[in-house]
């Protein structure tokens, strides 16, 4: 026997877990925050720690999808996207530039060990 499941605008189902991609500013991913997240039982919050990468999964047990067989609950799997600010004012733009001035390669470990592997690979 096939199901068919309806699409649905917020959460894609994977057997009985759901998964909610939910969009979040670069001050709270850096700085950290609370985030109230839509579940089928309505909202819930979870705590995003300081330093939180886009992509980065937080799970939610036990708010997805009721197991048809009665085997529990399925888990819900918030998906962060940190948002990178499309517009900014004169101001903006200048305290952005100071922070990036104050910043060495400790504040995006990310990046300087991929431009390393990157420079690693190309030299040998």
């Amino acid at each position: 026997m096939v199901l068919h499941v309806r699409e649905h605008e917020i959460f894609e189902r994977e057997e009985d877990d759901l998964l909610c991609e939910v969009p979040v500013s670069f001050v709270q991913a850096t700085l950290g925050s609370e985030l109230t997240v839509p579940t089928l039982q309505g909202q819930a919050k979870i705590k995003i720690p300081g330093g939180t990468q886009s992509g980065t999964v937080f799970r939610l047990k036990g708010k997805g999808i009721k197991n048809v067989q009665g085997y529990g609950t399925g888990d819900l799997h918030v998906r962060v996207t940190v948002e990178v600010p499309s517009k900014l004012n004169s101001e903006q733009t200048e305290k952005l530039r100071e922070f990036a001035e104050l910043c060495d390669d400790d504040v995006n470990p990310m990046s300087t060990g991929f431009f390393e592997k990157a420079r690693k690979f190309f030299a040998g």
